[in-house]
């Protein structure tokens, strides 16, 4: 344990290191001023407070609510809604604000759950390394391909199977673009926007035209013609599919002559 925790008086400040998943890294402290702790700065929000921290030995599942006032231009209400911050890396750490670099005691570490707002304030719920535990040990039987189109598993090859579109025009979830597309290619597939307003939030696409897109969700943000967003070819992960359009059989991963209940309920005429 670091010794500066041992004095009836401490120099004690929060520090928040938060890695977005598309590589923006940002760092806070509950401390009044700006720390600098392994070339990175951590910026003054003493609005951003833990909630009680209680660490133990046990496997069960460590959560931790966060909570705090929109205190920063880094961290904006906009970014919040629209999602950027799902899924962001995060580790808690205590240190000594006279010497934050001379052992800091980690707190918690994990990823950002969806985050929710009211007015100023966020909350959003840490989930900590051993929630891992939760997921299945086994994979489900099931006759649609449990592979994502173009993983290690699936191997199918990616090369050319993506493109760069611009939009037309676009309402709630329908998205046209200028450039045509083979029907029917890129549903399942996946949509990332290259500029405007939602640059670097992705989307699935549950249909296509020659023409243009449908969306599984409106985007977070306002599209404006102009906008560019590269698309990927997506799979409706059934073999008859897997066979026709991607000659792909012998990576298959799912049980599709598996008898299902409806087995049970045939008869002998």
């Amino acid at each position: 344990m670091a010794t500066w925790l041992d004095p009836e008086l401490t120099t004690l400040a929060f520090c928040w290191r938060l890695a977005r998943p598309d590589g923006i890294v940002l760092g806070f402290t509950s401390h009044d001023r700006d720390l600098v702790i392994g070339g990175l700065t951590y910026r003054a929000a003493p609005g951003m407070v833990p909630s009680a921290i209680e660490r133990g030995a046990s496997l069960e599942a460590d959560t931790v609510d966060l909570s705090g006032v929109l205190s920063s231009d880094a961290i904006s209400a906009t970014d919040l809604t629209a999602g950027r911050w799902d899924g962001a890396q995060l580790r808690l750490f205590a240190v000594d604000w006279t010497a934050p670099e001379v052992d800091p005691v980690p707190l918690v570490r994990g990823t950002l759950g969806a985050v929710q707002m009211a007015g100023d304030q966020f909350e959003v719920e840490l989930q900590g390394p051993t929630a891992a535990l939760d997921a299945p040990v086994i994979e489900t039987i099931s006759p649609d391909c449990r592979a994502e189109l173009g993983d290690a598993r699936c191997r199918v090859d990616l090369a050319g199977r993506s493109m760069i579109v611009t939009v037309t025009s676009s309402s709630e979830a329908e998205i046209a673009v200028s450039t045509a597309i083979v029907a029917s290619d890129f549903a399942y597939g996946r949509l990332r926007w290259l500029d405007g307003a939602n640059a670097g939030l992705s989307a699935t696409i549950l249909a296509n035209s020659s023409a243009g897109l449908t969306l599984a969700e409106p985007p977070p943000l306002p599209v404006a013609v102009g906008d560019r967003a590269e698309i990927t070819q997506g799979c409706d992960r059934r073999f008859a599919t897997c066979i026709a359009r991607f000659a792909n059989a012998p990576n298959f991963r799912g049980e599709p002559h598996l008898p299902g209940n409806d087995l049970l309920t045939r008869y002998v005429s």
